[in-house]
């Protein structure tokens, strides 16, 4: 489908959805747990949904009542799916239950989209097999089998993401040996720490050094059902932030539900469009951003710890006044797509003066010219920002294949038509 986009003001309030990441993390926790766990106000996206119906094939049982999600759980003794497991276009769903299923004693195959089949798999399956599964792949992607059950041990483990040694440290809990990984390097720490917390909330004893080069995982644990209330998600919030910031009208946008507390690293992004000029007002879980009267202002940023925001900044760079630097995030060139060079050929056509670095781009903002020929190229993130920046630009734009915003935000259309912006999805 498209998106047509026009010059637009946008003024109200807004309630971003669940996080993705916890609530993929509570479905994997839900799936490993004896009993009764349940989720509440998870993300109801394709991403989730995939996720969701993996477990289930595995043998999880999910009741869905209005805002939760009641999971029983297989204590850990998974059931074989007699099928390959479709995971669609989730990378944090097939990292995780790729891991999870190599505590099992028979094989389980995975497969997904043509994105998915993308994503990389190598670092995971290598340090699997290092612990004692058996792995195989169409070169280090999917599709792709595993089968255990891993007995433990120790790991070197890829850091290019940081998915691969959150799928490893839930699995190897339930190792009947202790294990401990070993990474030359971590990229995106924040969503580490998320998993963390939530294997401390699941009773899992573990050790770890405050770089994150070093786990400790004891073996032969469970996880202890409960109630996970999921917060809102930042990676989703960036995007009314920055078109808040970037074309907000007088009433400026309230986003709504926010809990700073929380660790997830994309709540940083706040931070980054004050350096901007953004005005932003905390009141109390809620947050008004304004934008400034004499536009946003250029910067340096270093998106290593928030590597999915980087289609959302550089929206926010093209409108800009001046030069903005987005560093350091060699990653985002192994999500769904390689967002840097995707985001670089569409702000090019929208008359941005973009320089592409190997782990960045260097964008020189200013007006922007709407352009009827916008890529989506299948990836949530870059449709959505390229949303944020066609609002702001002097005519109109058309986005294609831009129904893939569903993977993470299902109500993003209208959502953001009730704020005002003029944008319409048709065949």
């Amino acid at each position: 489908m498209k998106l047509s986009v026009n010059k637009s003001k946008i003024n109200g309030k807004i309630s971003v959805p669940g996080s993705k990441s916890h609530t993929i993390r509570g479905i994997a926790a839900g799936l490993m747990s004896a009993g009764e766990s349940i989720l509440c106000g998870p993300l109801r996206s394709d991403d989730t949904l995939s996720t969701l119906n993996a477990a289930c094939a595995l043998g999880a049982k999910v009741q869905c009542e209005n805002s939760r999600w009641i999971i029983t759980g297989t204590g850990g003794q998974l059931i074989s799916p007699g099928k390959t497991i479709d995971m669609g276009n989730s990378g944090t769903g097939l990292r995780m239950l790729t891991a999870l299923a190599a505590t099992a004693d028979f094989e389980v195959n995975f497969d997904g989209d043509a994105s998915l089949r993308t994503r990389l798999m190598k670092g995971e399956l290598d340090a699997l097999e290092q612990l004692g599964a058996k792995c195989s792949s169409h070169v280090g992607k999917c599709p792709l089998s595993v089968r255990g059950k891993i007995r433990g041990g120790k790991a070197e483990v890829d850091g290019t993401t940081s998915q691969f040694i959150t799928a490893l440290l839930f699995a190897s809990a339930f190792a009947p040996e202790d294990s401990e990984f070993f990474l030359p390097f971590l990229n995106e720490k924040p969503y580490v720490s998320i998993t963390l917390k939530w294997l401390e909330k699941l009773g899992v004893k573990f050790e770890y050094a405050s770089d994150m080069q070093y786990f400790k995982m004891f073996g032969n644990q469970s996880f202890h059902p409960g109630e996970h209330l999921i917060p809102a998600d930042f990676s989703t919030a960036a995007f009314p932030l920055i078109g808040a910031a970037a074309a907000a009208g007088e009433e400026g946008v309230e986003i709504c539900n926010l809990d700073f507390s929380d660790v997830q690293g994309d709540k940083a992004v706040f931070g980054f469009l004050e350096e901007m000029g953004a005005v932003v007002k905390h009141t109390g879980n809620n947050v008004i951003v304004h934008a400034p009267a004499e536009g946003l202002r250029g910067g340096s940023f270093d998106l290593n710890a928030t590597p999915d925001a980087l289609p959302a900044m550089a929206a926010a760079a093209a409108t800009a006044n001046g030069e903005t630097r987005l560093l350091n995030v060699p990653q985002a060139r192994v999500k769904e797509t390689d967002r840097i060079s995707c985001m670089t050929a569409e702000l090019r056509k929208m008359g941005a003066e973009v320089e592409e670095l190997s782990d960045g781009m260097i964008i020189k903002g200013g007006n922007l010219h709407g352009s009827d020929d916008l890529q989506s190229h299948g990836d949530h993130r870059i449709a959505m920002a390229l949303t944020i920046a066609a609002i702001s630009a002097d005519s109109p734009s058309v986005i294609h294949d831009a129904e893939c915003f569903a993977v993470t935000y299902p109500d993003f259309v209208k959502d953001f038509q009730a704020l005002g912006a003029k944008i319409e999805l048709y065949n």
